[in-house]
């Protein structure tokens, strides 16, 4: 976890951590995973640690109420908790596990969904500059958590008591948070993923397409130019960011889907291997045991079994 900014830890207060975790164990009523009515807002509620799970992280700022998590990109490994923000400022596929949680102090989580164009707009109207943005940034880090970011989410998830209200203030609120988070170390970040021209927003087009058409063959020559980068340039900062190739980072997205498939719509292995664009049932088994640590059969089963499963958050 990286986190240089130790005096803004200190700034967030106990009080106001309380009442954010008061706020979520009331909304999310005990469930795992709670759409509210502000959207782009999901609560997170788990009472257990959970068995690292892959999925798709999107574009969004997950923060902790309680309890711990860990997100591993790649070979990087990210830990957060009430202290910290974890933001993603492209989708990426990732593995995470619920480190720290029990019925006593369940973990209570929540993910806000990023919206660019008031990001970008955002940064016009306030003018702002970041220095070195030409340094290339990871899709995913670890931010301190201050008092006022604290107290904005604080506010927007008090907005489910006034229903009425949601339509008029929430976005109000969401461009505060979103604002905020520019003035954080996670500024630079975010930046450059709403910058027309950098290398961030070139990937992040690419990153968009694997996503739609992840089933189909990838070439990254053709993907290259799609991005507007030549092909080695492309490939070096697409690892960059992501810390996959873009062989790699199709392959985990045809995994995860496969998981989904035969977890939640009970789809059998053999079906499934065709179903995300593989060809050969022996190399989908080969490399889902590689990337899950079991056969698919087998994985599915433990699975159901455990009930213990990481949220997308």
């Amino acid at each position: 976890m990286t986190s240089n900014n130790s005096d803004r830890t200190e700034q967030v207060s106990i009080a106001t951590s309380t009442k954010l975790a008061e706020c979520l164990a009331k909304w999310s009523g005990g469930r795992n995973h709670t759409e509210t009515k502000i959207s782009g807002l999901t609560l997170t509620c788990w009472d257990s640690t959970t068995l690292p799970t892959s999925y798709t992280h999107n574009a969004s700022i997950c923060l902790i109420a309680q309890g711990k998590k860990q997100v591993v990109l790649g070979d990087e490994h990210y830990v957060y908790d009430a202290n910290h923000f974890l933001i993603s400022s492209v989708n990426l596929p990732v593995i995470a596990n619920i480190i720290e949680a029990s019925p006593e102090k369940p973990y209570l989580g929540l993910i806000l969904e990023l919206d660019l164009q008031e990001i970008s707009q955002l940064m016009v109207d306030t003018e702002m500059n970041y220095a070195n943005s030409s340094t290339l940034e990871k899709g995913i880090g670890i931010g301190s958590l201050t008092e006022p970011l604290l107290d904005a989410f604080v506010r927007l998830v008090d907005l489910l008591e006034e229903p009425h209200n949601i339509a008029i203030l929430a976005p109000m609120i969401k461009r505060e948070i979103f604002f905020r988070l520019l003035t954080t170390e996670q500024g630079k970040r975010l930046h450059q993923l709403v910058t027309n021209g950098s290398h961030t927003h070139h990937i992040s087009r690419a990153i968009e397409w694997i996503k739609r058409n992840y089933i189909s063959p990838l070439n990254v020559s053709d993907l290259a130019s799609y991005a507007g980068m030549s092909k080695s340039a492309f490939y070096n900062h697409f690892r960059s960011i992501t810390s996959m190739t873009p062989l790699q980072f199709q392959k985990k997205l045809r995994l995860n889907e496969a998981r989904r498939l035969m977890l939640t719509e009970n789809l059998d292995a053999l079906a499934t291997t065709f179903k995300v664009g593989y060809e050969s049932p022996s190399q989908f088994s080969r490399e889902y045991s590689r990337l899950f640590g079991a056969p698919p059969v087998k994985d599915i089963k433990q699975l159901r079994e455990s009930g213990a499963l990481a949220p997308a958050s």
